[in-house]
């Protein structure tokens, strides 16, 4: 029987939200080379995912404690934060990475209620970057972060490291390990890119390099 961890990368994979090509690899905004492409939005148009991934994010979240509001990462955690919230039925915010220069120049949307706990919902965990400059701007706003709650997370070191700095909890709903064991019980890899895609992970710089020099 497969674990939830394997049936999300399972739906992920299906619906193509994430695209595994080793040999011939995606280019990242940074310029890097990367062997999977992750945009878990697409999700939203496939009810019966996006419904069945709502449901897990509602037991997932039982694991924070107790919230009184969901604060999703612009721009990629607001639609998965806000039918969070809503089937939760609780107050929704969202996050952007910087205050507009304009208007009222918020960073937070929505009304905060300071001094209550929020649990932040976020698409993708890779550094972990955006997920904590989100979390940061929520506390200086004076609210609390009961966590963060990620769809999806490549399991890098060093996001680890920065979630365990920053004291704030992290859970996902499925990881790189889950998909990789998925991707090659469903044929959509074999071995040799398996190995491919589990040395990308170790150190994804190195790999890129090496991708390009054999260019």
């Amino acid at each position: 029987m497969k674990s939830q961890d394997q049936l999300v990368a399972q739906h992920l994979l299906q619906i193509k939200a994430i695209k595994l090509s080793p040999q011939n690899p995606f280019i990242w905004a940074s310029g890097r080379r990367s062997p999977i492409y992750c945009d878990n939005r697409v999700s939203l148009s496939h009810p019966e995912v996006r419904s069945y991934l709502v449901e897990q994010l509602e037991a997932q979240s039982s694991h924070f404690g107790p919230f009184e509001g969901v604060a999703g990462v612009a721009t990629a955690g607001i639609p998965h934060g806000a039918l969070l919230a809503d089937r939760l039925n609780l107050p929704f915010i969202y996050i952007r990475s910087k205050a507009k220069a304009h208007g009222r120049q918020n960073q937070i949307e929505g009304e905060l209620h300071p001094g209550a706990r929020y649990l932040v919902v976020e698409d993708l965990i890779s550094t972990g970057g955006s997920s904590l400059l989100a979390v940061e701007a929520l506390r200086e706003a004076g609210g609390e972060a009961a966590g963060v709650l990620a769809l999806f997370t490549y399991g890098f070191a060093e996001s680890e490291k920065a979630f365990a700095a920053a004291n704030c909890p992290l859970r996902t709903l499925s990881h790189y390990d889950a998909l990789l064991q998925e991707a090659l019980a469903e044929g959509y890899i074999d071995q040799q890119q398996q190995h491919l895609l589990a040395d990308w992970r170790k150190d994804p710089v190195a790999w890129s390099d090496q991708f390009l020099s054999m260019q």
